[in-house]
Order: structure tokens, then C-alpha cells, then sequence
């Protein structure tokens, strides 16, 4: 069996070791409620504290808090209906986001919409917030802007500062919400930098453990109880996320991201090396001319959409794995669907259902290699040559 090459980081990373470690190390020594009264308890608790700021630490927060959730896509679903939820003066109000968000966040569009609310999407044509058509829609009746700072399929980077900068000139009871998933630890940004109110952060796109997710959110945002839960019952997470905390993986999460933190333009440069190399073979391999890559012009470069002609992105899937590569195609969330649509977000980078329906997206991490790049280039070949075959017997 062909040793497996791993080029699926935006649906997840393995777990590194010293993430690893800690968890054993909590799980074993540490193992108390938080929420208990007794040294047990305290000790946890103590645990808890301390992830918590060294998170903090890594995201640049000048003030307010974590609140940990099971995931980001829980952590997106409290910022949008805590949110809308909050007051009763925001219901019916109007609630922004971009055409092609992941869905956790655009299925809690969906639902806001039946509750009343109005929701309207940013377009993203070419990877880019389209800021003409943002200054329009913005007025004093929208209470919230959620938008990603990374495209999880097009590597697409937007303008949050500056859709930020708009909306507070424009829109003065509205927050905002990045979805920071694929932007954490990928590129550089702190909540103040983003002008951001509330973040998602997720620790299994970091080299942390699965089934952790958090969401930052500003000091006012906290003063102004401008946020509802969406879980009740203990109170815990300062009473916005009941639950007893999963203090094992939240302490594994934490030493993840210390340690993506304190090599981030390391591993910046690294991926950015990797993306250029595969691009650049691309070019020149005449082997290879049929593979389109997708390149926005602000881009986060861990991530690569690339496009084979005429070859339906499933039947390529199959193929590189049985080659022994492991890519994607769009979002890991959606992958295993009962229906299968064409990526929202690739339509609305501007692809035709047929051109986004034979792309494949490519996730570097800083472990890939250029190596895997020319093993991955050598099966795209061979791919195109033994596919088109088959579709010329057809």
C-alpha cells in the first residue's frame, strides 16, 4: 500500500504530539468539574483559566473573553442567533453576510429568515468583497455583518478591516462577526485589527484535537449583553455556553495554538513556498495544462482551488487516493451530503455549476513538503491521461 500524503488540511490536521501529551496529561491529573467546589474542581478550573488566556494570547485580544463551544460551526451558530436573539428590538431587523460562506453559517441565514429577520449577501465575485454593493445595503437596521476572513474553498482573504470601517460609519447598532476558522493561525489578524466584535476559532485546523471550538467576543459585547445563549442549563462559559467544559481538549487546543503562534511566519512562509512551487509547475508542465488553479488576487496561501477539465471532482477524489493523495473537494462539512449541489462559494467566486463541479481544493500545512507537491503534480498527470481515456471510450 502506497504511503498516504495529506493535503486536506482545511478539513482538518492531525493532532501533534504536544497537543497530544496534554491532553493525557489533563485527562489523567486534572480531571475535575470546573464547576466543583472542591480542590479537584478548583484544580480544573485552574486549567480551564489558564487555556483560556493563553488563546487569548495567540488571537492579540486586548480585552474580553472565550466562550468554548464543541466547534466552530457551534461557536458561528452562537454568534449569529445570539446575536439576532439578544434583544427584542432586533427582531425582524436585518443580518448581512457574504454569498459564499460555510454552511454553518449560511443554514442559520436560512433559519433566521423564516423567524422574520431580512438577510442579504455580500457578493463575492474573484475572490473580493464587492464594497460598492456592501455601501448600499448598509443602514441603521442591520444589527449584524458575519463574514469569513478566509473562503474555506477558494483561499479567497477579504477586507474585514475595511467592510468594518463601513459598517461602524454606517450601521451604529451592529456587530460583527468574522468566522476565523480558516484564518487562524493561517494568517496574521487580532480582533482589533479585524474591528471585529465577535471571532470563531477552531482547534482541529490547528493541530489541535477534534470537537473544540471557541468564540472571542469584545468586552462591550459583554457589557452590553449583546449576545444570548444557545445552550441553558448550568451557566457555565459565563453563562453563555451551559455545559461542563472539555477541559482535556480545551487544554490540548491551548498548547496547539502557543506553539502555531510562536512559528506562525515560519509556517506562513513555508505554505506560501509550497503554494508557489505547485503553481509554478503547473505552468511549465505541459503534462499538466489542463489543471486550472483558482488565484485570487488576496489569497491565504495554505489553501489552492484548482480545476480539472472536463473531470468531475469526485472521479478525481477517487483516483488521487487510490495514488495515495488526499485532497478535497470544497468543504469536508458538506462532503457527505444525501444531494450534492455545486459549491456556493465557488459560484459565487464566479464558476460556471460545470466548472465547480470538477474542482479540487488543495490545503497545505507547514509538514507538507515539495516532495508531496511533485508526488501530487505526478498523479494530476497520470490522472488527466488515464480519465480522458475513459471519457473518449465513453
Amino acid at each position: 500500500m502506497k504511503p498516504m500524503i495529506y493535503l486536506d488540511n482545511g478539513a482538518t490536521t492531525r493532532v501533534c504530539e504536544e497537543a497530544l501529551e496534554v491532553y493525557l496529561e489533563v485527562s489523567r491529573s486534572h480531571y475535575g468539574n470546573p464547576s466543583s467546589l472542591h480542590a479537584v474542581g478548583f484544580d480544573a478550573e485552574g486549567v480551564l483559566k489558564s487555556a483560556r488566556a493563553d488563546i487569548l494570547r495567540t488571537l492579540g485580544a486586548k480585552d474580553g473573553t472565550l466562550i468554548f463551544t464543541a466547534s466552530g460551526s457551534e461557536a458561528n451558530n452562537l454568534a449569529i442567533f445570539g446575536r439576532a436573539h439578544a434583544k427584542d428590538r432586533y427582531r425582524g431587523k436585518r443580518i448581512l453576510t457574504t454569498d459564499g460562506e460555510h454552511s454553518s453559517v449560511s443554514a442559520v441565514m436560512e433559519a433566521l429568515k423564516k423567524e422574520g429577520y431580512r438577510t442579504e449577501t455580500i457578493p463575492t465575485v474573484g475572490g473580493a468583497l464587492d464594497f460598492e454593493a456592501l455601501d448600499k445595503m448598509l443602514g441603521a437596521d442591520v444589527i449584524l455583518i458575519s463574514a469569513m476572513i478566509v473562503n474555506n474553498e477558494t483561499g479567497a482573504l477579504y477586507d474585514i478591516a475595511r467592510l468594518s470601517a463601513m459598517m461602524r460609519a454606517k450601521c451604529p447598532d451592529c456587530a460583527l462577526h468574522v468566522d476565523a476558522t480558516q484564518g487562524y493561525m493561517k494568517v496574521p489578524f487580532t480582533p482589533q485589527s479585524l474591528g471585529a466584535d465577535m471571532v470563531t476559532v477552531s482547534s482541529h485546523k490547528i493541530e489541535g484535537p477534534k470537537g473544540v471550538g471557541a468564540l472571542y467576543i469584545t468586552q462591550d459585547t459583554v457589557k452590553t449583553r449583546g449576545l444570548s445563549p444557545l445552550i441553558l442549563g448550568g451557566g457555565q462559559e459565563g453563562g453563555y455556553r451551559s455545559g461542563t467544559e472539555n477541559v482535556p481538549g480545551i487544554a490540548a487546543f491551548a498548547k496547539a495554538a502557543v506553539i502555531a503562534k510562536n512559528d506562525l511566519q515560519n509556517r506562513i512562509n513555508h505554505v506560501s513556498d509550497l503554494r508557489a512551487y505547485l503553481l509554478k509547475k503547473l505552468a511549465e508542465d505541459e503534462r499538466l495544462s489542463d489543471i486550472k488553479p483558482l488565484c485570487p488576487a488576496r489569497f491565504a496561501p495554505h489553501i489552492l482551488s484548482l480545476r480539472a477539465e472536463n473531470i468531475k471532482s469526485e472521479t478525481m477524489l477517487h483516483f488521487l487516493s487510490a495514488e495515495g493523495i488526499c485532497v478535497s473537494s470544497g468543504s469536508a462539512c458538506s462532503s457527505n451530503a444525501a444531494v450534492r449541489h455545486a459549491s456556493p462559494a465557488l459560484l459565487a467566486y464566479g464558476q460556471t455549476e460545470a466548472e465547480a463541479d470538477s474542482s479540487i481544493r488543495v490545503s497545505f500545512s507547514h509538514r507538507n513538503t515539495y516532495a508531496d507537491v511533485d508526488a501530487l503534480c505526478e498523479a494530476l498527470a497520470l490522472a488527466l491521461t488515464r480519465l480522458a481515456r475513459i471519457r473518449r471510450q465513453r
